[in-house]
């Protein structure tokens, strides 16, 4: 396409320049000067057309490019088509063959069918026969085995439903009764609730129920009243006035802490029956402030003063740990401005630790003085035990004194009284042979504990032998155990 193209453009040339020979040779100049420019024109016009030529060439290669591309595209989707057009004629092919042979088994059931049908007939009518026998047989077995126990099933469920609603009423009942009772108690409770809060705003029973908080904190710490604490002890100060602080709470060792117990709880109340934040933080400060005002207040009494064996500050018990944290908020550093002045703040959370400290002290100095006590029973016991011992010794040396006369006594028999006796049988004077008495080699056990072993040993002092006369006992004779040993 491009060669064509260039031989039009040569061939318009050659046309224009023989066209301005023509003129130049047949014309003046100023008429070939103007055919010049007329031909140059005409020239840039060809140019221009050549270039718009150029660019539908281009375009018409890009169309043909595409409608190529295209043609492509169609014929590998023909050729796609053709295959699967072919796959569907396979596939329909063997679908008619499948057709075929289901058509042929449905002509061979239907004719089964009628064979079956046929059959079915007869032997519906023999079945029909046989049923009726078979029913008129088992109505009366199916009534007894099936309606009667299903009839008493029924009456049980029946039962049972009715059992269940009446105690399904019965709780609807109770449950209406015990909402009622909530109901009631809870308006009772606000009404109580209220009467409390306005009764605590009494400083009466403010100070009545920061007494009994007190008295309940000691007591659950194991600490008992008249005991180990009192309440309301009256005693006269330096100054001659008359002292009354809540409690004073015996220490181990002769000590004493005296506690005092303060509800500022005006303020709190008021703080917590607003929602507006600004009036609850002026409520809380005025708390703090009154917080502040007891420490001073109580510090001034100098109830350590009252007993020279209570250390030199005493408890402000707060009725509860709300309160210390409230006061705590507000004023930071109350801790400290307390301890200056000699008061210790306490809530529950720090006084029953307290209190479990002073019981464990008690507890702690009582058995010291048991063991004290213990001490002094085992001297007494081993001071007796030494009596006791001698006591055996005595009777042990007694009793081997006894012994010692004894086998004398039976010695002296023997040879003095005995001797001359047997010569009465000699002389016939007497028929019975007389009875030769045996000396004692029995000694007694001597104890054997350092305790018990207050005297002298009789045995190491001279025994008894197993002739009869005295002197250290033999080996046989010796006792060996703590009991009384006899030779056989």
């Amino acid at each position: 396409m491009e060669t064509w193209v260039w031989i039009l453009l040569l061939v318009v040339v050659l046309l224009a320049g023989l066209s301005v020979g023509w003129l130049l040779g047949s014309r003046g100049v100023a008429d070939a000067r103007v055919d010049v420019s007329a031909a140059r024109a005409d020239v840039a016009r060809a140019h221009e057309e050549t270039a718009v030529a150029r660019r539908e060439l281009a375009e018409a290669e890009a169309r043909q490019a595409g409608f190529e591309s295209r043609l492509a595209t169609g014929q590998t989707q023909v050729a796609r088509l053709e295959a699967r057009l072919a796959e569907a004629n396979a596939q329909a092919a063997a679908q008619r063959a499948e057709t075929a042979r289901a058509e042929a088994k449905r002509d061979a059931a239907v004719q089964r069918m009628d064979e079956v049908l046929s059959d079915r007939a007869e032997l519906q009518e023999r079945f029909a026969a046989l049923a009726q026998q078979s029913l008129e047989k088992q109505g009366a077995q199916a009534r007894e085995q099936l309606i009667v126990p299903m009839t008493e099933g029924l009456k049980q469920l029946r039962e049972h439903i009715g059992a269940v609603e009446k105690e399904r009423a019965q709780l609807a009942a109770e449950l209406k009764e015990q909402i009622s009772q909530v109901r009631s108690s809870g308006e009772q409770l606000r009404r109580e609730t209220l009467s409390l809060s306005n009764a605590l705003r009494t400083p009466q029973v403010r100070g009545s129920w920061g007494e009994q908080s007190l008295r309940r904190m000691v007591e659950v710490s194991g600490l008992t009243a008249r005991v180990d604490f009192d309440e309301q002890v009256s005693a006269t100060a330096d100054d001659g006035s008359r002292q009354r602080p809540d409690m004073r709470i015996r220490l181990a060792g002769d000590k004493v802490i005296f506690v005092d117990s303060k509800v500022p709880l005006a303020a709190v109340l008021e703080a917590y029956n607003t929602d507006d934040e600004a009036e609850q933080a002026r409520h809380l400060a005025r708390f703090a402030r009154h917080v502040r005002g007891h420490i001073d207040a109580l510090a001034s009494k100098n109830y350590w003063e009252l007993d020279l064996k209570s250390p030199e500050f005493v408890v402000l018990f707060l009725g509860s740990d709300e309160f210390y944290r409230l006061a705590q908020e507000q004023l930071p550093d109350l801790h400290d401005y307390a301890a200056r002045r000699g008061v210790m703040l306490a809530c529950p959370g720090i006084l029953i630790p307290m209190l479990h400290i002073v019981a464990h002290g008690w507890s702690q100095a009582s058995l010291a003085e048991a063991a004290g006590q213990i001490v002094a029973l085992g001297r007494e016991l081993h001071k007796r035990l030494g009596t006791m011992g001698e006591h055996f010794a005595k009777l042990g040396r007694g009793l081997t004194q006894a012994v010692t006369d004894y086998n004398r006594a039976i010695g002296s028999l023997e040879r003095r009284v005995l001797v001359t006796a047997r010569k009465f049988a000699d002389l016939d004077a007497a028929t019975a042979q007389l009875p030769s008495p045996e000396p004692l080699d029995v000694l007694p056990a001597w104890p054997s504990a350092p305790e018990l072993a207050q005297g002298d040993d009789p045995v190491a002092q001279g025994g008894v032998s197993e002739t009869g006369s005295t002197g250290k006992p033999s080996s046989a004779a010796q006792p060996t155990s703590g009991t009384a040993h006899r030779r056989s």
